[in-house]
């Protein structure tokens, strides 16, 4: 696992990640504490996709990206760096200071067409996933589901 480059907050992105072709993510309603918003962003092409975790397309992501989207970029440039999600997006942006706002801007420079493969299942099952082990109290135990990483240490 690699550290992020800077610390982040997870109340507003809890989960974001590089994975199938994509930046995609959770992100947290700004007016609902119960509903979040799947968003995610292809590689190359940055079709994209939002809709709620009961798969209700997203009203600010009708022709461009959405505030969601935005916020999911800001997240990937403090979790990966930004050198990092520019080489996994193919994005062309100028050499310097690049952080998520100049993503974005690059990105939707290209008129995104909206994504029509809806991952946003696969990308909640993950994040509920993730969110399984926070539930786990505190041992030195393996877990049976993560037995596929190799011991760091012998277990008495």
């Amino acid at each position: 696992m690699i550290p992020p480059a800077r610390p982040r907050k997870l109340a507003k992105v809890p989960f974001v990640e590089l994975a199938d072709g994509r930046l995609q993510g959770v992100v947290s309603s700004g007016s609902d504490i119960g509903r979040v918003y799947v968003s995610s962003v292809a590689t190359g092409t940055f079709a994209f996709a939002c809709s709620t975790n009961n798969n209700r397309p997203c009203g600010g992501a009708r022709g461009s990206f959405c505030n969601h989207i935005g916020a999911l970029a800001n997240e990937a440039v403090l979790q990966y760096g930004a050198e990092r999600v520019v080489r996994y997006l193919r994005i062309e942006v100028p050499a310097g200071d690049i952080d998520g706002p100049v993503l974005a801007t690059a990105m939707r420079s290209t008129r995104p067409q909206a994504d029509a493969t809806k991952a946003a299942a696969s990308v909640f099952s993950r994040f509920l996933r993730h969110l399984a082990y926070l539930e786990h109290a505190p041992a030195t135990l393996p877990l049976p589901e993560m037995q596929f990483f190799p011991p760091t240490r012998a277990v008495a």
